[in-house]
């Protein structure tokens, strides 16, 4: 019976991987032990033990950014974390250490390390995390979702992905998402969406440039997250709505799409083969820009700068694309070209990698 402590949390960007290689640890091997590291305040707090997985959690120590009281009490708090997450190793007799970067990766490497426990990293991100920057100096294996992530003896695997994802035959489900989101599934589909919180400029360019684009014969479908601040533009074949609880059907009917370039986005539009303009956030540390640099220079995706995806641009940039289908064809196998949807089975093969002694050949099958 082999024990997996899985660290990693905060945001989406860190658990849904988690959880599709939880998923997979468990579906192959019943006997297996799947325990999730994470903390109290995040998302993880609720979903991992929606999904049936054990939560361990502990403090959660943010690296500080200036001098004052937390970071003068960071090098305590921070000891104190790493001998929580060892103590959990030794009681629970943890076989290996799978960290997907957020606040609790960095104590869990540093406590496996100090077992002799073997340590296997999956970055998401195209510019990784400093959890993830420390923890691969050491690690036993490094996945990375995208190539060319900066990290030591990194290696390919893609982004592990939800199983209805994995399995998307999207020809074979076009019909049944039409009649979802009231659709014609003979007539082409612009899915637009900015994630689960929405994104300002893209729903706010998307509802200026509605009769532009349904007047070219396109349907469109605009998810526009929990914090929209736009109106139905009340037109014959746009479709608005807030959230997709069915995302793979939104996927299933899209034939081009607009989106943010978050990591996870970026993998399942590649991988299912969907053409896309790419709209990265503009705050942060520009890792958006870095997740669509691959897909874009194969010739999948256009990037679009925030501040330039206006109703101008639409007008000569998007609606000439969404009417060039040789265009579009091409674009959609360079997109599949360098999408990966095994993600999740080239991940449990490091897990696997990691755990055989050396020189020891992969099992039959695996």
């Amino acid at each position: 019976m082999t024990t997996y402590l899985l660290a990693g949390g905060g945001t989406a960007g860190h658990v849904n991987p988690l959880l599709a290689v939880a998923d997979r640890l468990r579906e192959r091997d019943a006997d297996a032990v799947v325990l999730v590291l994470g903390t109290a305040e995040g998302l993880e707090s609720r979903l991992v033990p929606a999904r049936g997985y054990e939560l361990l959690t502990i403090e959660k120590v943010p690296f500080p950014r200036r001098p004052n009281g937390a970071a003068l009490r960071f090098p305590s708090r921070f000891r104190r974390s790493i001998a929580d997450v060892a103590a959990i190793i030794d009681e629970r007799g943890v076989d290996a250490v799978v960290g997907f970067g957020g606040y609790v990766a960095t104590p869990a490497y540093l406590a496996a390390r100090r077992a002799r426990v073997p340590v296997v990293i999956h970055e998401a991100n195209a510019r990784p995390g400093l959890a993830n920057r420390l923890g691969a100096r050491f690690a036993a294996r490094v996945g990375v979702a995208f190539r060319g992530t900066p990290l030591p003896r990194a290696e390919f695997v893609g982004m592990p992905l939800r199983r209805e994802i994995e399995t998307l035959d999207r020809p074979a489900r076009r019909a049944e998402a039409a009649a979802l989101f009231a659709l014609d599934p003979a007539r082409p589909v612009l899915l637009a969406t900015g994630g689960s919180l929405g994104a300002r400029r893209i729903n706010r360019t998307m509802v200026a440039s509605a009769r532009a684009l349904v007047d070219r014969g396109w349907q469109v479908l605009h998810v526009t997250g929990a914090k929209s601040d736009v109106d139905d533009p009340g037109l014959p074949d746009y479709r608005m709505v807030e959230y997709a609880d069915r995302m793979d059907l939104a996927l299933s009917i899209a034939d081009a799409a607009v989106s943010r370039a978050g990591a996870a986005t970026v993998s399942e539009l590649s991988a299912l083969g969907i053409p896309a303009v790419y709209v990265p956030y503009p705050v942060g540390n520009g890792e958006q820009r870095f997740n669509a640099a691959d897909v874009v220079r194969a010739g999948g995706g256009i990037l679009v700068d925030d501040a330039a995806f206006l109703p101008e641009w639409v007008e000569r940039g998007l609606v000439p694309l969404l009417a060039d289908r040789e265009r579009l064809d091409a674009m959609a196998r360079a997109a599949a070209s360098i999408g990966a949807l095994d993600g999740t089975d080239r991940t449990v093969a490091l897990i696997d990698a990691a755990l055989r002694p050396a020189g020891e050949p992969p099992a039959r099958g695996a």
